[in-house]
């Protein structure tokens, strides 16, 4: 993979780069460890409410032995009227090596890579654009499922409009050489889609598929007047994964959802730990791609030596 201190948007990364990626969390997941070559810092900053993604970065750094330093943007200057590159700029001065951030705003990382900012940079989510780290892990657990992804029939079914897991994941899956196809609301499906796979009902869908991957409703990024128009039952009974449709599901085929699940309305509740789900392992990859994600930026910055991941090449992955 090409040396960079940033990594925030799967646009980065070819077919290479993902094996990679997949390969280490593998490698970590089989209990690689690792020592650093000074104490490094780490501070995870969240313009946004996160369960997964926050735990997962921090127990990632703490595993690979980074120190975390804390953040809350309710107590920190940001509150203040501080921009978020003047927020960088002061934790790089005390010593913060890598940034964690998820922010609202749509590429709110461009302006603080163009300043060059020599302290690393991971995009923990931006608004409704990349969700970088959760593509990946995505295509762990796909990749531990099947072996491959060449020919995998996939659907992403749901808030199409508001999600950035949609926008990685099909970036990469198309990639990759999946079949990637789109249900839910159509009112959701637009042209940035279109480009990646066909719309069809779900009803169509879910006797062919290998994965169906199901999106929550991102009330808070919807206009007041369609969550107040919103009827939970309503959408679960026309776009939702119901357990009826997953009962026509292929044999082999499994169930992901990127959390929170809303249940009841995306996904039945019964379906969230059934067999066919692979939720709560998507979690634990989680933890184990972004080791794999923070561990290449260290290399970058000299705090870990690239022969520790070498190790890498003598594990067996199959």
């Amino acid at each position: 993979m090409q040396a960079t201190n940033y990594l925030v948007s799967v646009d980065q990364f070819n077919n290479q780069d993902v094996m990679h990626f997949i390969h280490l969390a593998q490698a970590f997941k089989q209990g690689l460890t690792v020592t650093l070559k000074r104490p490094a810092f780490a501070m995870n900053l969240f313009f946004e409410n996160s369960t997964r993604t926050h735990t997962s970065f921090e127990m990632a750094e703490r595993r690979l032995g980074m120190q975390v330093i804390p953040f809350d943007p309710k107590t920190s200057s940001v509150t203040k009227g501080e921009s978020l590159l003047d927020t960088l700029k002061t934790i790089q001065a005390i010593g913060v090596d890598l940034a964690v951030i998820r922010h609202p705003h749509d590429n709110y990382y461009q302006p603080l890579i163009d300043a060059q900012l020599p302290m690393s940079l991971i995009n923990a989510g931006d608004g409704s654009g990349q969700h970088p780290s959760q593509s990946l892990l995505d295509m762990l657990t796909i990749y531990e499922e099947f072996g491959h992804f060449d020919g995998l029939k996939i659907a992403i079914v749901g808030d199409l409009q508001h999600s950035r897991v949609a926008r990685s994941n099909m970036t990469l899956l198309t990639q990759l050489g999946a079949e990637v196809y789109f249900s839910g609301p159509e009112a959701w499906f637009n042209d940035d889609f279109a480009a990646y796979g066909t719309y069809r009902p779900i009803d169509e869908l879910v006797g062919e598929m290998d994965v169906m991957m199901l999106l929550r409703v991102q009330h808070e990024r919807l206009p007041q007047a369609k969550n107040a128009d919103f009827d939970a039952q309503a959408y679960h009974q026309q776009y939702g994964l119901t357990v009826e449709r997953a009962a026509k599901m292929p044999k082999q085929a499994i169930i992901m959802h990127p959390a929170p699940v809303n249940r009841g309305v995306e996904l039945a509740s019964d379906l969230v730990e059934a067999p066919q789900s692979r939720i709560f392992q998507q979690m634990t990859n989680g933890m184990y791609i972004r080791m794999a994600m923070v561990a290449h930026v260290l290399v970058q910055r000299g705090l870990l030596d690239s022969h520790q991941l070498e190790e890498i090449k003598n594990v067996n992955f199959n």
